[in-house]
């Protein structure tokens, strides 16, 4: 996203998705199929990686390296997604620290790992130079390309979702959580990071119960007349179509809905969608053992209000969401103007946090989805698999 002086363009940086990886020609166009966060071409576990748990510690992005190396051995690199941006953009295959550390094992303290990489048959002179993100890394015309970021943690320094008790929501195609403390605690199932803000750690993770099953559920519907729906008369969904991330790590887990009967119409079929989605937030939630005061929600599903209405009812917090859903753009944007001197510090881009509309639980909601998610808990510590 362009940071701009007044009518002319300065300065852009890129965010994106991460783990993904392709292999690329001398000119940085891609040869192979991107592979991004929960292919199953990253199933395969690493040396020295665990099973379950974050993709940096199952070693997501060591496997698709080395499926991609083996698909094209003689490829002249094998970038991310921001990699190949930046080169297409300046011709320098360049990430952030940030991506390249959500690769860990591969890239850690040292560098992209030499004896990994070796067992990828890939030499590391091959993946991509490292720098610091909101620092120059080349030139568009006139203008300064930035190092960019991650997309969660370019929504992350935009949001304002910076004191005790916040709990950042980005409702994208990945439902993400991270709730906001001042001690560092480590949760199983969940993930720990650092925060942006001084003094300050997130717990949460990654759902697949956000845009990408939303839109399925909005596709399987179809066109249809919302009606109003009685608080009471509501399936539960669980939500895993494409298995699930945090907290369970289970790839084969499946979707179930729940007490379907013929009074449902498809507004109930539909809300109790938006529910899973709450429930999801309100069960991370739980067990980060975080004192939730407030959810500060970004992302393009901000735009959906009856998801608002339902995160805030499953939750029973108020849901503050962005004036500006595009929290990775805008926080790019923020980088781009580190770049070139105009911010100093990440922890300045909190002033950039507006809200748009406060959602508010309703009363009338509270016991009945306080029983759905009692049984949403009962499915979810159950599992789902496909039958054998």
């Amino acid at each position: 996203m362009w940071a701009k002086l007044g009518a002319q363009a300065s300065a852009a940086a890129v965010s994106a998705m991460v783990p993904a990886i392709t292999a690329v020609d001398r000119r940085g166009r891609p040869l192979t199929p991107g592979l991004l966060y929960g292919d199953a071409r990253g199933r395969g576990v690493a040396v020295g990686a665990s099973s379950t748990g974050h993709p940096a510690e199952t070693g997501e992005a060591v496997e698709f390296l080395r499926w991609t190396a083996k698909e094209a051995p003689t490829a002249h690199g094998y970038f991310s997604a921001p990699a190949v941006a930046n080169m297409a953009l300046a011709g320098e295959p360049v990430v952030d620290f940030g991506t390249a550390f959500s690769t860990v094992p591969l890239y850690g303290a040292n560098g992209w790992d030499p004896e990994i990489c070796a067992a990828c048959g890939v030499d590391p002179e091959r993946l991509p130079r490292v720098e610091m993100m909101g620092t120059s890394i080349g030139k568009i015309g006139n203008a300064v390309l930035a190092a960019g970021s991650v997309d969660a943690m370019c929504e992350q320094i935009v949001a304002g979702a910076d004191e005790e008790g916040d709990v950042l929501v980005l409702c994208g195609t990945t439902l993400i959580t991270w709730a906001v403390t001042t001690e560092w605690r480590e949760v199983p199932g969940l993930w720990t990071i650092p925060h942006t803000a001084p003094g300050r750690v997130a717990i949460g993770g990654a759902s697949n119960a956000g845009g990408l099953f939303l839109n399925w559920v909005e596709r399987l519907l179809g066109k249809f007349r919302s009606e109003e729906v009685d608080p009471r008369r509501v399936p539960v969904f669980a939500p895993y179509l494409r298995g699930e991330r945090t907290p369970m790590h289970d790839p084969d887990r499946r979707a179930v809905l729940d007490g379907l009967d013929l009074t449902h119409g498809p507004s109930s079929v539909r809300r109790a969608a938006y529910e899973a989605a709450g429930f999801v937030v309100r069960h991370h939630l739980d067990l980060s053992g975080v004192d939730a005061k407030r959810i500060v929600a970004t992302g393009g599903g901000t735009r959906v209000e009856g998801w608002m209405r339902a995160l805030a009812d499953c939750t029973g917090l108020p849901v503050h969401a962005a004036l500006v859903p595009e929290g990775a753009a805008l926080g790019a944007a923020f980088l781009a103007r580190q770049a070139i001197g105009l911010e100093t510090s990440m922890n300045d881009a909190a002033r950039w946090a507006r809200t748009r509309e406060i959602f508010d639980p309703d009363p009338a909601w509270a016991q009945p989805t306080a029983e759905r998610y009692a049984r949403f808990r009962q499915l979810a510590d159950s599992g789902a698999h496909p039958l054998a």
